[in-house]
């Protein structure tokens, strides 16, 4: 098992990691996690542990992980909009076959506040592309 671990583990933080630097190769054969330093993904600040220096290696190694985690963090976000999508659609499908009179007069309101508040920042933000000359895809025309 000792020989499969990886040579670092990230010990997720609200903004980022703790960084450890495993070890199977002690006397005990204990794994043992040094922590080497503190990562912030959003300002991508990476905060060596104590008085220590991180190696080449160590540097590279973070900056890979931080790629990766940005790249997931991104995918979850556009994933958490996609259900949204679905609720939505399951919400219309409950209004129009199951609702009460009296859920309906529970939700209603908030509901449509908050679809107009995103139908203006969408309609504002795709108004913003189109004057900028970028299609909707995101490329520029």
């Amino acid at each position: 098992m000792a020989g499969d671990l990886p040579d670092y583990y990230f010990r997720i933080r609200e903004n980022g990691a703790a960084v450890f630097k495993v070890d199977t190769e002690n006397r005990q054969r204990r794994i043992e996690m040094d922590q080497i330093a503190v990562v912030n993904i959003r300002n991508g600040e990476i905060k060596p542990q104590g008085d220590r220096r991180l190696a080449p290696e160590d540097l590279a190694e973070i900056e890979a992980w931080m790629a990766r985690r940005v790249a997931l963090l991104a995918a979850r976000d556009i994933d958490d909009i996609l259900r949204a999508v679905d609720y939505l659609n399951l919400t219309t499908h409950w209004v129009q076959a199951k609702a009460s009179e009296a859920q309906l007069d529970e939700v209603s309101d908030s509901l449509l506040l908050a679809m107009h508040d995103l139908r203006t920042v969408l309609v504002r933000k795709k108004a913003e592309r189109l004057m900028k000359g970028v299609s909707p895809e995101g490329d520029a025309d």
